[in-house]
């Protein structure tokens, strides 16, 4: 069911705190979402579109925008990362969680997002961090491992 046009239901069967912008221009939609000075509400509206685009160049506005003064938009870029499950994103996941300056509502979504894309290469980092001091990036990079262990498992399960 749609309200004009807009979709009600995300592409990826989620409930969006904000409805994608209905431009499809990935540079347009990476400055806004980098822009500083534009609304939050238009910044999720532009990550929420960048995220059903999919492809490089939108995972590359997505982890550029991780420079944001926003945790709450960096949060919410970790999350759609993690939907997207592009494993272009991983090296600026790793990134993320590995900064212990960065808040940690950040490291813990970018922890749970590297173990949604379920890219192995990110095993060590997740390990690593599974001892954090922070106790919500330490659970976080837990469950992480257990899903990257679970998608290895299913994969060479030839039954």
């Amino acid at each position: 069911m749609e309200r004009g046009n807009i979709p009600e239901v995300s592409p990826f069967d989620s409930v969006d705190p904000a409805p994608p912008s209905e431009d499809s221009n990935v540079t347009r939609l990476s400055n806004t979402l980098s822009n500083e000075n534009e609304k939050m509400f238009q910044r999720m509206r532009a990550l929420f579109a960048l995220r059903n685009i999919g492809g490089h160049d939108s995972v590359d506005a997505l982890t550029n925008a991780f420079n944001s003064e926003s945790a709450l938009l960096k949060h919410e870029i970790a999350y759609v990362l993690g939907q997207m499950q592009d494993p272009h994103a991983v090296p600026s996941l790793i990134d993320r969680l590995a900064d212990q300056s960065e808040d940690v509502m950040v490291r813990h979504e970018a922890a749970e997002a590297l173990g949604a894309i379920g890219d192995m290469i990110a095993i060590d980092t997740l390990r690593k961090f599974q001892e954090d001091p922070e106790i919500v990036v330490a659970e976080s990079c837990e469950v992480a491992i257990d899903l990257l262990n679970y998608v290895a498992s299913k994969e060479l399960n030839y039954s």
